[in-house]
């Protein structure tokens, strides 16, 4: 699988599309000024227990309250709480955890009130961001991630990544991990690290330690809401959560921008420099590879695949709908074989837009009803192998009775919406346009004004083909009753290019004739 990344820059936005093999399949938009990227961390305060929801609503500094939930803390807020509060007040002089004592962990089933109090600082991470009327979601379990692995305070937990499917080489990089991790952290090993040297894990280790020593300074004497770590950027995040051999092309078309990618690509990845390259052509770079394109034709309510079959995808407010149809293109003869190619086709289809879109949440399919035990569980492996390349994180169930498959995606950000949609060219987008009658009474002003004014001898009349069918229907035609009236045959011609309510006339040089 080739893999592109295109970034289109403008000065209050970056937008970001990934192609794997041609084909759009993740869209992404970062606003320039945006101040809430998942992954910052933040010095907040309480500002209000809810222990009806076991939850609290913190103030980081947005004008919605950052929602704050039980779950959310981890088992070892204590230790988090603790830590804060010894280097708010400079007694905690490094970041390292050797001779802080872990504080015991909370229960699962314990109560929010238990933990914290009204006012109480608290050092959080972004989950998710804000969407719609809702603050950003925090986390009080810190991570700082980096290409190969992710840095995690307060636990000794070594994970390796489950897609790292070699239990030799899991072992291996479980024994590297165990020879450098220092004391109370927790190490995730990313899919990144498969076949990397200790001495690549443990420069980056060193990396991540350093920022995490740079929240603990900033602590010092901070007062909520106060930011303290910033996420990298969207274009150099993907690259360090995706990048791999199967990337060929990065080409960006802002000169900042290309510098900033060049030295982090420099430093984690030196041997991938060569594809990076900056885009200085006229044409914006969306449309020079095509993405705009794939754009106006992935979105909207209804998404049509080579077959002829689509799908009609619906949000509302508790889920996402999407329901597969087969189209008028369907020639198999039997009817479950023709069900089963439509499913799989569409499967692929949905994996694609469910990350185009950036849906979230439940996710209902109503797929065309097959009878074969055999096919449905064929369709169902299907789906889950199509949601493979998927990084957000999701469940898929098999087919119910009723033939619906339901689907949980992480909901991070809001859902990717672009209005493909453009104005009616007859009534400007409001709906009403002159009666057949003011449009008679107009044209034949126009055209009583062209012969009076003696200057044409032949006259050609272009309009819409349902006008032109008007004026040249009946016995007389309004086109003979012309005749009579102006001594002088008009021709009428049918031009598909002008719109329902729109009408051109020509001399005999075929030149148009302005009546203004």
């Amino acid at each position: 699988m080739e893999k592109e990344l295109v970034i289109n820059s403008s000065p209050t936005s970056v937008e970001i599309a990934l192609i794997e093999d041609g084909q759009l399949v993740e869209l992404h938009k970062e606003k320039t000024n945006q101040r809430f990227i998942v992954g910052d961390i933040f010095l907040g305060y309480i500002k209000k227990l809810m222990p009806g929801l076991n939850a609290a609503f913190v103030d980081i500094g947005h004008k919605k309250d950052a929602f704050l939930h039980y779950t959310d803390l981890g088992p070892n807020v204590r230790s988090l709480v603790k830590y804060t509060d010894d280097s708010i007040a400079n007694r905690q002089h490094t970041q390292m955890l050797d001779n802080f004592e872990i504080q015991k962990q909370i229960s699962k089933s314990g109560k929010i009130t238990q933990v914290f109090n009204k006012k109480d600082p608290i050092l959080v991470q972004v989950l998710k961001e804000p969407i719609s009327t809702k603050g950003p979601r925090l986390s009080c379990e810190i991570t700082i991630p980096g290409r190969h692995i992710v840095l995690s305070p307060f636990n000794n937990v070594i994970a390796i990544s489950k897609k790292i499917s070699n239990s030799d080489e899991r072992k291996r990089l479980q024994l590297l991990v165990e020879s450098i991790k220092p004391a109370n952290f927790g190490i995730i090993v990313r899919t990144a690290a498969e076949g990397k040297k200790v001495s690549d894990l443990h420069e980056e280790l060193n990396q991540l330690l350093e920022k995490w020593g740079s929240v603990r300074s900033q602590l010092v004497h901070s007062k909520p809401p106060v930011k303290l770590l910033s996420e990298l950027d969207k274009t150099t995040s993907i690259l360090r959560d995706m990048l791999s051999d199967d990337f060929h092309k990065v080409v960006i078309d802002d000169k900042d921008l290309f510098d900033n990618v060049r030295t982090y690509l420099t430093s984690v990845a030196p041997k991938k420099n060569n594809i990076l390259s900056f885009y200085k052509g006229r044409t914006p770079v969306f449309d020079k590879f095509g993405v705009s394109r794939q754009i106006k034709t992935s979105f909207g309510k209804t998404a049509t695949m080579k077959s002829g079959a689509y799908l009609v995808i619906e949000h509302t407010e508790a889920m996402h709908v999407i329901d597969v149809n087969s189209g008028p293109k369907s020639v198999k003869k039997d009817q479950e074989d023709a069900a089963l190619s439509v499913n799989l086709e569409s499967a692929k289809e949905i994996a694609r837009q469910l990350r185009l879109r950036d849906l979230g949440g439940l996710i209902i399919v109503d797929f065309i009803d097959m009878r074969s035990n055999e096919n449905k569980q064929q369709l169902y492996k299907s789906m889950r192998d199509f949601m493979k390349n998927d990084t957000a994180q999701h469940t898929v169930l098999p087919l119910s009775k009723f033939g619906l498959m339901q689907i949980t995606r992480q909901r991070v950000r809001p859902a990717v919406k672009i209005d493909t949609s453009e104005n009616c060219p007859a009534c400007n987008g409001t709906g009403k346009i002159n009666s057949s009658v003011e449009i008679l009474v107009e044209l034949e002003r126009d055209l009583d004004f062209i012969i009076e004014s003696k200057s044409h001898n032949k006259i050609t009349l272009k309009v819409h083909p349902f006008i032109a069918a008007f004026l040249k229907k009946g016995l007389p035609s309004k086109q003979h009753k012309w005749y009579f009236k102006y001594k002088k045959w008009i021709k009428v011609e049918a031009d598909n290019e002008c719109e329902l309510v729109e009408y051109r006339f020509f001399d005999a040089a075929s030149d148009e004739i302005r009546l203004s």
